[in-house]
């Protein structure tokens, strides 16, 4: 690798997603599809509202008896029923008649308009109903279809709810459920497994001998994959023993199945690269890219099938590879458009140096002045693993600029908080 130039990041990327496919659908239940890709059009297949039903607590009436009616020249009613919501009921409406009616109620066939409880005498005078075998006085004039919720109004039989390609979020989920949808054909959860790899690690939490770091990349990785759309289906520890890595990936391809397996460390070129040791040879591409941080990369098919991509080991890096690259592919995975992360341009409020010669990535937070500074006093620098914790996106800085001055306009690609 270190005797080919660097790739520039759109050709890795391009590369990497040109060996990316979008995963088969399956039928889910709407409760199990928060978050999935629609992979069908959902189509209403019964009408909202599913039948004529009234918009307010009142009485259910026909309009041509009210017409007149007034403060002054109440018009009395004989109240026959009562329609909550929920019942099937449909008393027959006469001239001179009205019936008791609930919010979402089904309206009684004959009645055309609905008198809100407020526009009677009695509720006015002292908040009472008039019960069932009283009467009502109405005191203020119905409009015609006055309080009414049509069938249909929103959505008729066969209307297009939701189109194919769309992310199902709670407010979309509810309206399928309410158009008489139970389940939903989606792209199915890119199946991932995550492989930290070096002798030098120990779990979260253990005191480290010398020589030992606490192992965070899979930890990171794990919660992105999971925020992205991802089912995390094995996380594991490797040394640097290539043969270990070897039965460790033919035991997930045997048990766990992934689509998708991201490796951390291990793809450059130092004596103890375990990754490349392991795979090159076995369909999977290593080489740098023209970024800082995260410059050795990798990509391939395992003789499963499954996708494997190789990112650094400096957590920094990770990070930004992981947004540059392993975002897209899950994206592309699950049938939506490979763009990343959200982005947008923000002011520099301090400057930094960057490297010629290869397109920086420098972890930023926003000022209150919504102006950008560097994350921590270290920058850009890939082991800086601490400092992600402030950081809200990561400024771009092309690779012709050796410096980024105050003032400066940057795109500013934004992490999930």
């Amino acid at each position: 690798m270190s005797d080919t130039p660097p790739v520039e990041v759109e050709v890795h990327l391009a590369d990497l997603l040109a060996a990316t496919h979008r995963l088969p659908a399956v039928t889910v239940p709407l409760a199990a599809a928060l978050g999935r890709v629609l992979a069908t059009d959902v189509v209403a297949v019964q009408p909202v509202p599913r039948f004529d039903n009234s918009a307010m607590d009142g009485y259910a009436v026909r309009r041509a008896d009210v017409i007149g009616a007034s403060e002054a020249d109440p018009v009395a009613l004989d109240v026959i029923g009562e329609v909550a919501a929920g019942s099937a009921d449909d008393p027959p409406l006469f001239p001179g008649q009205a019936v008791r009616i609930m919010t979402g109620a089904a309206l009684p066939t004959a009645a055309d308009a609905v008198v809100p409880v407020e526009h009677t005498a009695g509720y006015r005078a002292s908040r009472a109903w008039a019960e069932v075998g009283a009467s009502v006085e109405v005191v203020v004039p119905a409009v015609a279809g006055a309080h009414v919720r049509r069938a249909g109004e929103d959505l008729s039989v066969g209307d297009l709810v939701l189109p194919a390609g769309v992310v199902l979020t709670p407010f979309r989920l509810g309206a399928a459920a309410a158009a008489g949808v139970g389940e939903v054909e989606v792209v199915r959860a890119p199946r991932v497994a995550v492989v930290a790899t070096g002798d030098e690690l120990v779990p979260p939490g253990t005191v480290p001998a010398r020589g030992q770091i606490p192992e965070s990349n899979s930890v990171l990785l794990a919660a992105a994959v999971a925020r992205a759309g991802g089912e995390v289906v094995s996380v594991a520890r490797v040394g640097d023993d290539p043969a270990d890595l070897l039965a460790h990936l033919d035991r997930l391809a045997t048990e766990r199945s992934p689509d998708l397996v991201v490796c951390t460390g291990g793809v450059s070129v130092g004596a103890h690269d375990v990754v490349k040791a392991a795979l090159t040879g076995r369909g999977v591409t290593f080489r740098g890219v023209a970024m800082q941080p995260g410059k050795p990369q990798a990509f391939g098919r395992l003789d499963s099938g499954a996708l494997c991509v190789g990112l650094p080991g400096n957590p920094v890096s990770v990070a930004v590879s992981f947004e540059v690259f392993v975002r897209p592919a899950l994206q592309a995975m699950q049938g939506l458009a490979p763009v990343g992360a959200a982005r947008t341009e923000a002011e520099v409020a301090d400057g930094w140096r960057s490297p010629p010669g290869r397109r920086q990535f420098m972890p930023i937070a926003f000022g209150a002045d919504g102006r950008i500074r560097r994350a921590t006093g270290g920058g850009s620098g890939s082991h800086l693993a601490g400092g992600l914790a402030q950081a809200e996106g990561f400024a771009i800085v092309a690779a012709e600029a050796s410096e980024v001055s105050p003032g400066d306009r940057l795109p500013v690609m934004l992490v999930e908080s």
